[in-house]
């Protein structure tokens, strides 16, 4: 695993602990909002690293 997956995971991570602990003070939408980042954060490293793997694409 390179340091720049685990740095994704870690980014994921955080967004869903902030999620839950948004969701859990009462404050529901920005928690619904901020767990949408953990999906969004994952398939962007995923992008990332197909891209990586096939610099000639246009």
């Amino acid at each position: 695993m390179k340091k720049s997956d685990k740095i994704f995971l870690i980014a994921a991570f955080v967004s869903f602990l902030l999620s839950v602990s948004l969701w859990f003070n009462g404050q529901s939408e920005a928690g619904i909002f901020v767990g949408l980042w953990v999906p969004s954060i994952i398939c962007g490293a995923n992008y990332i690293k197909l891209i990586g793997k096939n610099p000639d694409r246009s």
